[in-house]
């Protein structure tokens, strides 16, 4: 199999207030905009995509129908102090404060309106004893 494309989906009964969400806190534009999905593009990274869709909606198996839960999207960025900076300042929730962590990752934890954890990272250099942990080739290098 080879895989071409690969991006989340959220399931929500707020199709159009989850992709403003995103829009104006991460830097998502629409490509697809329906009552009920809303295929989103970073702006600044045209690999990177979201998908917003109405858990009650028909294409969703009736068994698996709802809102989303137990999710954390990853957002690798540059600069995490600044999206720190500015998700503060938006009023967003803050359930994790900006910090390094011993495993590689400078990071803060905040969460859209459905509930869904968006943690913000930036790698780092790792501690020595995590550092043994990675493959040479995934080692993060500051």
């Amino acid at each position: 199999m080879k895989i071409t494309s690969y991006y989340p989906v959220i399931m929500t009964n707020d199709v159009a207030g989850t992709a403003a969400f995103y829009t104006a806190h991460f830097g998502f534009s629409p490509r697809f905009t329906s009552d009920w999905y809303v295929h989103l593009q970073s702006d600044d990274a045209e690999h990177v995509a979201l998908a917003i869709l109405d858990g009650r909606h028909e294409t969703v198996p009736a068994v698996a129908r709802g809102t989303v839960a137990g999710t954390i999207l990853n957002f690798e960025v540059e600069d995490p102090d600044a999206v720190y900076r500015d998700v503060q300042a938006a009023g967003l929730p803050i359930h994790l404060p900006l910090r390094d962590e011993a495993f590689g990752q400078r990071h803060f934890i905040t969460a859209d309106p459905n509930g869904v954890l968006i943690d913000v990272i930036k790698p780092i250099p790792p501690s020595e004893d995590f550092a043994k942990q990675y493959e040479a080739s995934a080692l993060p290098v500051g």
